[in-house]
């Protein structure tokens, strides 16, 4: 009895020292500041800050950690990493023709609809058409330029175009503001994503 009683104690207090797994205390590191003073406590791990950026990183590593979210901790072999901060931003681009439902019919919204989709489908560029129909003094041959968020165009116009795929031709309808508009997706999404990662051997 004695001996287990001994041997309990001894299970209890090594526990109890344990020093908790480089995961455990990545889980509790949550700024730049807390990840320094990591750095600083535990050399032998060789821990590291990384800053890491979409488009510029290229690494099989790199193109993992930047598909993380800000907070997660996840260990790749015997090395662990922790996403400390993250942003990102995604730009739009596109052509429209805008059709005002104020002062026309939805019988005339519809066949203009038709007629400038069948003169784009049929060769006339998308610019020119654009210059031609848009009812909204845009001169610019219809382009929007780099957008992201509803202070530049309404959220279903850029749903809408986030949804598309390059060179396809779409309408986009804000019945509540009786705007409509020919959509003509002309760049691939622009992504900014840049992320700060603690990393360290162990797990």
């Amino acid at each position: 009895m004695k001996n287990f009683i001994l041997a309990f104690l001894l299970i209890v207090s090594t526990a109890a020292f344990a020093q908790p797994t480089v995961t455990e205390q990545f889980q509790k590191i949550t700024t730049v500041a807390q990840a320094e003073q990591y750095i600083t406590a535990n050399p032998t791990l060789k821990p590291a800050i990384l800053k890491l950026s979409y488009g510029k990183d290229s690494s099989l590593i790199d193109k993992r950690l930047l598909r993380q979210k800000k907070g997660d901790v996840f260990s790749v072999g015997y090395v662990t990493y922790k996403v400390i901060e993250a942003s990102e931003v995604v730009n739009y681009r596109a052509n429209y023709i805008f059709l005002d439902a104020g002062s026309l019919s939805k019988a005339e919204i519809d066949s203009l609809k038709k007629l400038i989709v069948d003169k784009a489908n049929a060769g006339t560029s998308f610019e020119q058409l654009s210059d031609q129909y848009t009812m909204d003094g845009n001169k610019t041959k219809g382009d929007t330029g780099w957008f992201f968020g509803e202070e530049m165009l309404p959220k279903e116009f850029q749903a809408a175009v986030q949804n598309h795929k390059l060179g396809e031709i779409f309408f986009v309808d804000v019945p509540e503001r009786q705007w409509h508009y020919i959509v003509k997706k002309t760049y691939d999404d622009q992504i900014k994503k840049d992320i700060t990662v603690l990393r360290a051997n162990g797990r």
